[in-house]
């Protein structure tokens, strides 16, 4: 469970919307700029370019860390392990690394896709399970039900929204956040603090919010298709923002600006 959480492994490059070459090509840079934790999704149809792409940086497996998630759909009894068994072939492994339902189901439900997730664990077919998009009383039942850690909770976190009562859940319950839409889709470059805050470490409005992210102990999901971005967001490991820009920072979670909602996706449940 550990390398989830080593250094390296806190920030890690996600690949949705992209597919094609685009997938192919950003990954591939990707590694080069030094990631090695790649995050993908059934629901992304792009596994087969992340695997291929994986494939052909060379890296050693087991220097590797993959994620993906079990798409709603595939929570019956009858598709869940199919569905990995399916992932993995696309990704070109034996077992993913992390392993995550991607929502809670509809019905709000969550043990039966809990104990099917387990399964995938039990069976060899993961090395870690988590979840994504849980809320506190989420996270709650889900420590009831499965035995095994959950490694994440994968949420969108960014410094536009405030995410303290999920935080304080999550703590008490013992599973790590890590974040997605981590700079908001862009909104973050409507607000000056961050790139003022930047000139003073010498970094970008961007990394300013990512460092942010892991200073309140999320780890982050970024995406470009661009070399010198990617590269720009792995590289937020070698300055420390102070207390009073943190909380300089924090103010602006009041902005409330959600962006996954029930309008934009059928499964989101009721936020915290």
């Amino acid at each position: 469970m550990t390398i989830y959480f080593e250094k390296t492994h806190q920030r890690a490059f996600g690949t949705f919307p992209l597919t094609g070459d685009e997938a192919r090509n950003a990954i591939l840079a990707a590694a080069e700029a030094g990631y090695r934790t790649f995050d993908t999704a059934q629901m992304y149809q792009n596994e087969a370019e992340t695997g291929e792409a994986l494939k052909a940086t060379g890296i050693p497996r087991d220097e590797l860390c993959i994620t993906t998630k079990v798409h709603p759909e595939n929570f019956g009894e009858s598709r869940f392990v199919a569905s990995v068994e399916a992932s993995l072939k696309a990704l070109r492994i034996d077992a993913v690394d992390v392993l995550l339902l991607h929502w809670p189901p509809a019905d709000g439900d969550v043990a039966p896709s809990l104990r099917l997730l387990e399964d995938c664990l039990k069976r060899g077919l993961a090395k870690n399970i988590g979840v994504s998009n849980y809320t506190v009383s989420m996270m709650r039942e889900a420590v009831k039900v499965v035995d095994a850690p959950i490694v994440t909770n994968q949420v969108e976190f960014h410094p536009l929204l405030n995410q303290d009562r999920l935080m304080a859940g999550a703590n008490e319950v013992g599973i790590p956040l890590a974040s997605y839409c981590s700079v908001a889709r862009g909104e973050v470059f409507n607000f000056p603090e961050f790139a003022e805050i930047g000139k003073a470490y010498g970094k970008s409005a961007a990394q300013v919010v990512l460092r942010w992210i892991v200073q309140k102990g999320v780890s982050v999901n970024t995406m470009s298709t661009k070399p010198g971005n990617i590269r720009a967001n792995f590289e937020i490991m070698d300055f420390t923002l102070s207390h009073v820009d943190m909380a300089r920072i924090e103010k602006l979670t009041h902005t409330g600006y959600r962006i996954v909602t029930e309008e934009l996706v059928p499964w989101a449940p009721k936020w915290d």
